[in-house]
C-alpha cells in the first residue's frame, strides 16, 4: 500500500532529524586525559562527570611517571585505540607527556593544558618549573629509591603526606585532601629531569588554565608557558595546583571549549 503524503513526510523527517543527531554525536571528539605527578586518574572523577553528562566518550590513561619519553609513548599507545577525533588533555607534568605523545597525530585536534607544563623540545619540567620564583615543591618531598626493570635503582619522589594539602591542593576541603596524599602516584626523578623532544603545541590548538595560586608551577611559568603556545588561556584566581579537584565546573568548559572548536 503507497504511503499518504503525511505519514511519508513524519516518515523522513523523522530519519532526518535520527541521521542529524548520529552525525552530530559521531563529531563529538572522545576526550583522553593524562594526570600528572603525585595524582593519579581519578583526579579527573569530576571533570568526567560533567563530559559524561554532555554526552562525551572519556578516557583517562593511567600515567606510569618514570621518564617522559616512556610516559609519551604509553599515551600514545592509549592515542591508538580511539577511533576518530580526539581533545587531549594534561594536568602538571601531564602537560609535558601530551606535548611530546601528540606529536605527529593527526587525529589529536586540541590539545588543553590544566596548571600544566608546555614545554619545547630540548626543555625539561623541572627546568621549567624553576624558570619563574614561587615553587615551594622542593621543601615538601620524600625520596625513595625503586628497582628498574633492566637492574640497578631509581629515584622517585612523593610529597609528605603532612604538608600536601598546604602545597598540592590548599582549596580542597582536607579530607579529600588527606585521601590524595595517601594514594599519590610517586613520579621519578628522570620524569621530571628529562628534556622533550617534541612540541605539538606548534602545529595543535591548544587552551590553558592558569591555577593562580599555585605552588607547585607558579602562576608566572603558566603565563608564560601558555602565552608562547599562543594558548586560549583562562585563570582561576584562587586556585591550587590541584585545580582539576577544586574547580571541576571551570576544567570542563576549558575542555568543553576545545571539543566544541574541534568539530
Amino acid at each position: 500500500m503507497a504511503l499518504t503524503p503525511v505519514v511519508a513526510g513524519s516518515l523522513l523527517a523523522a530519519t532526518a532529524v535520527s541521521s542529524s543527531a548520529a552525525t552530530s554525536e559521531k563529531a563529538k571528539p572522545t576526550i583522553v586525559l593524562a594526570h600528572g605527578a603525585f595524582a593519579d586518574a581519578s583526579s579527573w572523577s569530576d571533570v568526567i562527570r560533567r563530559l559524561h553528562r554532555d554526552g562525551y566518550r572519556v578516557v583517562a590513561a593511567a600515567n606510569p611517571l618514570r621518564g617522559l619519553g616512556d610516559d609519551a609513548a604509553y599515551v600514545r599507545s592509549v592515542l591508538d585505540t580511539v577511533d576518530g577525533p580526539v581533545v587531549l588533555a594534561g594536568h602538571s607534568y601531564g602537560g609535558s607527556v601530551i606535548t611530546e605523545a601528540a606529536a605527529g597525530d593527526p587525529d589529536v585536534k586540541a590539545l588543553v593544558y590544566i596548571a600544566a607544563f608546555i614545554p619545547d623540545a630540548g626543555e625539561s619540567a623541572g627546568e621549567l618549573a624553576g624558570k619563574f620564583p614561587g615553587s615551594t615543591l622542593g621543601e615538601t618531598l620524600s625520596t625513595a629509591s625503586y628497582p628498574l626493570p633492566g637492574g640497578g635503582s631509581g629515584t622517585e619522589l612523593t610529597i609528605k603526606q603532612d604538608r600536601f594539602h598546604k602545597q598540592f591542593a590548599a582549596d580542597v576541603p582536607a579530607p579529600t585532601a588527606a585521601i590524595m596524599a595517601a594514594t599519590q602516584r610517586p613520579v621519578s626523578t628522570l620524569a621530571l629531569e628529562e628534556k622533550a623532544t617534541k612540541a605539538a603545541w606548534k602545529d595543535i590548538r591548544s587552551y590553558a588554565l592558569i591555577a593562580g595560586k599555585d605552588y607547585n608551577i607558579p602562576p608566572k611559568a603558566q603565563q608564560w608557558m601558555a602565552e608562547r603556545a599562543k594558548a586560549h588561556t583562562v585563570t582561576v584566581k584562587g586556585a591550587s595546583h590541584a585545580v582539576s579537584v577544586s574547580e571541576p565546573a571551570a576544567v570542563t568548559d576549558l575542555i568543553r571549549r576545545a571539543a566544541r572548536d574541534s568539530r
